[in-house]
């Protein structure tokens, strides 16, 4: 039974895992989205957002844990240089998986995981200006200002009395 066990092993021994997801992750960080199985997908995520949320502060001490899982001084320094400015804004949820179908010759469930603020597809609304609509709001000032238009000369023509 795996009460209480919340890692997914992958079908691999510890340190396979670990490379895995090691090598995984500085594919992500260099590429900005990579192609996976869904499996990996999610337990790359559980790996990567930790150090997603260590390097918005660039600090020696945090540089070092990031190295110690990465093993990669280049995607560390990316990391911290690069993706941690991007997001460094956002409270959390700096990646997302999107289901690819399945794949063909086994069937897997393939996914593309990918750093959030790095798409440009999903961005696009964010940028461009909203339109603002004044449905109510423009007809209540067109009928208040007639009113006012009329309520003028006759007190202008009770001053002059």
């Amino acid at each position: 039974m795996r009460h209480g066990n919340k890692i997914n092993h992958l079908g691999r021994k510890t340190a396979h895992r670990n490379s895995m997801l090691a090598n995984m992750a500085n594919s992500l960080i260099e590429h900005k989205r990579i192609n996976t199985t869904l499996a990996k997908a999610k337990a790359l995520k559980l790996f990567v957002e930790p150090l997603v949320t260590k390097s918005k502060e660039d600090t020696t001490h945090n540089r070092r844990i990031a190295f110690s899982k990465l093993r990669n001084k280049y995607a560390v320094t990316e990391l911290f240089k690069e993706v941690a400015v991007k997001v460094g804004n956002r409270p959390g949820g700096y990646t997302r998986i999107i289901k690819l179908g399945n794949r063909l010759g086994d069937n897997a469930e393939m996914a593309m995981i990918e750093f959030v603020d790095y798409n440009t597809t999903y961005n696009v609304a964010k940028t461009a200006k909203k339109k603002t609509t004044r449905r109510g709001k423009k007809k209540a000032t067109a009928e208040e200002t007639p009113a006012t238009a009329e309520v003028k000369p006759e007190a202008t023509a009770e001053a002059t009395e």
